[in-house]
């Protein structure tokens, strides 16, 4: 009976020590310096790419994030250039590297502000003021009632429609060919840490990472998914998130119809 026990004994000590390094592996760790003068940067964004996870770094610059070998990193801060490293089988190996950031250099432009010349004529000034509220859809993240600036567009149904069947239009082409991106989007929107970042971010930066395409194909499809230009250049990341991975299920709703 001792010797029975014994064995279960060690049995679940291997079995412990087997999964220990199994969860060791699935994670890997650094600190992030800052270049200039190598001291650690707390509060700086990372995120894989290729699972849709996110963290951020402690008040000793340091992360640990759900990776494998040659899964890729977006790592991002205000200030700072962003980069991607890929996880290598060393780093995988060893837990935990360094990684450094180099810092900004940001000139200020020089900014005009322009009144408008209203002359005191309500039916006169109405005209001069150019109407900004041409918003078709309008949808704000994180907050619990949603709105709607203006109507939807008569054109809205058969854009989608059209880009269904014409291999050559936009999302079409995007929806067809991002598929694999796109599917992340569910993750994204679930990880409390790539939320958070996107949030306060108006940069597009770590969208284009995301989904592989550039800042202005992020603007042509939405414009395809018929929301405003104003939606368009004042929306946080997190929100243009919402609007491509709404459209993104209206558009394989009606590919199945």
């Amino acid at each position: 009976m001792q010797k029975i026990i014994g064995f279960l004994f060690v049995f679940a000590l291997l079995a412990g020590n087997i999964s220990a390094q199994t969860l060791q592996k699935n994670t890997v760790g650094a600190t992030i310096y800052n270049s200039q003068n190598l001291t650690p940067i707390p509060n700086v964004n990372i995120i894989n790419l290729n699972k849709a996870k996110g963290a951020v770094t402690n008040s000793f610059g340091y992360f640990e994030i759900n990776a494998v070998a040659n899964d890729t990193l977006h790592i991002s801060m205000i200030g700072f250039q962003s980069i991607r490293v890929r996880v290598t089988n060393d780093w995988v190996k060893n837990g935990a590297t360094k990684i450094y950031l180099t810092e900004k250099a940001i000139a200020l432009e020089e900014v005009k502000v322009r009144k408008y010349h209203l002359t005191g004529y309500l039916e006169v000034d109405t005209k001069l003021i150019p109407d900004v509220n041409d918003s078709y859809r309008y949808s704000i993240s994180g907050l619990p009632h949603a709105y709607e600036a203006g109507e939807y567009s008569p054109k809205a149904f058969s854009r989608v429609m059209n880009s269904i069947f014409n291999p050559a239009d936009m999302l079409y082409n995007f929806f067809g060919k991002k598929s694999k991106e796109l599917r992340k989007l569910k993750d994204m929107k679930q990880d409390d840490k790539i939320r958070n970042l996107l949030e306060v971010k108006f940069d597009r930066e770590t969208l284009t990472a995301l989904l592989g395409v550039d800042k202005k194909e992020i603007a042509e499809i939405l414009q395809h998914c018929n929301y405003s230009e104003t939606f368009i250049q004042t929306a946080n990341d997190l929100q243009i998130l919402d609007a491509i991975s709404q459209c993104y299920e209206e558009y394989k709703i009606l590919k199945k119809k």
